[in-house]
């Protein structure tokens, strides 16, 4: 297990040091100068210059970069340009319990509206609720998130005013119901398909015959002998959501107004905060990084041929 981890830690840091640069460059080519955004569009062009040298904004490129890649190493990321005086990794810090709450239960939606409905759609393939649940899962893959999010709010906040329109204060459950029922009602109708697929492949088995024909229970059948089928790729979707999720989801947390990674992000593109920009997707790269390597050693602890 020691080699495997060996092998891939070396991976890792290589599409993180790929994506900061890429971030990096991408941030410095877009159209806009930070420092006129922050001294105002009636600044002086000294005052505009100033900002500049403070920034740093005045040297090459190349230093620029070599400058934050030092920092990065050291885990600065540098100080917010529109929140002056906050350094990013303080305020990705403070906004990430928001994201992390977020994506845990959206995860857990996923994972409970999508696995027993791919299990029961598997159980009676193209019957009436097989059906059914083709075509819920098809309006859940296509509805765009954003869309389904105002229409919750609308129906269950605003109208009927069971839930929170929007913010994020004690009791925060509250706040976090309608977010992620709204991110994992997507995911929940990919988790159900996935589902669908794997069972109908391992109820077609002959193990599955066999056991059957020795008498065995369809509960330890389905639970025992064909879910088992269905956890490997389960748990790639799972990590690559939850490391997704973690990230920052800035579609979700912009609807709903919450003080996540993804709404700090949001806001940072509107400023061109490249310090910002720069950190929240070194911190999505990570999470998604992180999460990718976590899947692959519990697959290597499963499966000895993977560590092979």
């Amino acid at each position: 297990m020691s080699r495997f981890l060996l092998r891939r830690l070396p991976q890792a840091l290589i599409v993180l040091f790929g994506v900061v640069t890429l971030a990096f460059l991408m941030t410095h080519v877009v159209p806009g100068d930070p420092a006129r955004l922050i001294a105002g569009p009636n600044a002086s062009a000294a005052t505009v210059a100033s900002i500049h040298h403070e920034l740093g904004l005045d040297r090459s490129l190349g230093y620029q970069y070599w400058t934050y890649l030092r920092q990065a190493v050291q885990g600065d990321l540098g100080t917010s340009y529109a929140l002056q005086g906050t350094s990013v990794a303080s305020a990705i810090g403070h906004a990430l319990p928001v994201s992390a709450a977020v994506a845990v239960l959206g995860v857990l939606w996923e994972v409970l509206l999508g696995v027993p409905i791919g299990i029961i759609a598997a159980y009676r393939p193209r019957g009436l609720l097989d059906r059914a649940t083709t075509f819920g899962s098809l309006i859940g893959l296509s509805a765009p998130p954003f869309w389904l999010g105002l229409l919750l709010l609308y129906a269950l906040a605003y109208k009927s005013s069971v839930f929170p329109l929007s913010g994020y204060s004690n009791p925060y459950i509250n706040y976090l119901i309608l977010p992620s029922f709204t991110l994992g009602l997507g995911g929940a109708a990919w988790y159900a398909r996935l589902t669908r697929t794997n069972m109908l492949e391992a109820l077609r088995s002959p193990y599955v015959q066999t056991a059957r024909a020795k008498g065995m229970p369809e509960s330890v059948i389905l639970l025992r002998h064909c879910l088992r089928n269905v956890l490997s790729p389960l748990l790639t979707m799972l990590g690559m959501d939850l490391g997704y999720f973690l990230g920052g989801v800035v579609v979700i947390e912009s609807v709903f107004g919450l003080p996540g990674v993804g709404k700090l992000t949001f806001d940072a593109i509107g400023t061109l905060d490249i310090p910002m920009i720069t950190g929240a997707v070194l911190f999505a790269a990570l999470f998604i990084v992180v999460m990718n390597l976590l899947v692959d050693l519990a697959y290597a602890a499963i499966d000895p041929r993977v560590r092979r």
